[in-house]
């Protein structure tokens, strides 16, 4: 290990202790979740996801950063991407439901605010199903899109902010990869079950665990686009 991983290690060692030795922040952080839960989302995986991909280049080049790499204009699509998820799981948490009750279940409008039982978990995978399959491929396709553009532009914000070459870009992603990796295996056998757990959380521990899987949703779409 390097110097800049202990560093990595003792500063998220850091940010733990401080919610496990300050119960404060645990409140402040909860207020800023429901008073600002969009801009939340923004910074969390600003942070989170882009440090996913940080490690994923890490992993494979030894190195948490380099020329043409782009951390800022990355930081900047995942905050925007942030957004999209937190509104995802407000629509989809309250539609999905709606929907089960006009297919004949009404017990499941209320099972997320009950204890675990066998109906809430088949909400919650409902729930999570209905998003991994509807808009996850799209908010994945984005990400390769804009991934693509920040490095045919050096990774710099003044290039992040030219024109996307949309239907170039479109035309020529490896389909391949993207249907038989980022979609076929990691939505059925990660997103489903992962956000499955997401949806049997309280809602503030879905906002945490949220953040965590952001690390691993940076982490997974880097390593899909180097194969």
């Amino acid at each position: 290990m390097k110097r800049n991983d202990w560093f990595v290690i003792m500063v998220g060692l850091l940010v733990i202790a401080a919610f496990l030795w300050i119960p404060e922040l645990d409140s402040v952080y909860a207020n800023l979740n429901h008073k600002h839960g969009l801009w939340m989302s923004f910074a969390k995986f600003a942070v989170l996801a882009t440090f996913g991909e940080c490690l994923a280049l890490r992993i494979r080049t030894g190195k948490y950063n380099r020329k043409g790499f782009g951390i800022l204009p990355r930081a900047i699509v995942w905050g925007f991407l942030g957004i999209t998820i937190k509104m995802a799981f407000v629509i989809y948490t309250a539609g999905t439901p709606q929907l089960l009750l006009y297919l004949g279940w009404p017990e499941s409008i209320t099972a997320l605010a009950q204890p675990f039982s066998l109906t809430a978990l088949l909400t919650a995978f409902s729930i999570s199903v209905a998003m991994n399959l509807t808009y996850a491929p799209v908010m994945m396709t984005i990400h390769k899109i804009t991934d693509t553009h920040i490095l045919e532009n050096g990774g710099t914000i003044r290039g992040f902010f030219k024109p996307i070459a949309l239907q170039r870009i479109f035309t020529n992603l490896d389909w391949k990869t993207q249907w038989n990796f980022v979609f076929r295996k990691t939505i059925p056998f990660f997103w489903i079950p992962a956000h499955t757990i997401t949806f049997l959380l309280p809602v503030d521990y879905q906002v945490l665990f949220a953040a965590g899987l952001g690390i691993a949703l940076g982490l997974i779409l880097s390593l899909a686009a180097q194969k």
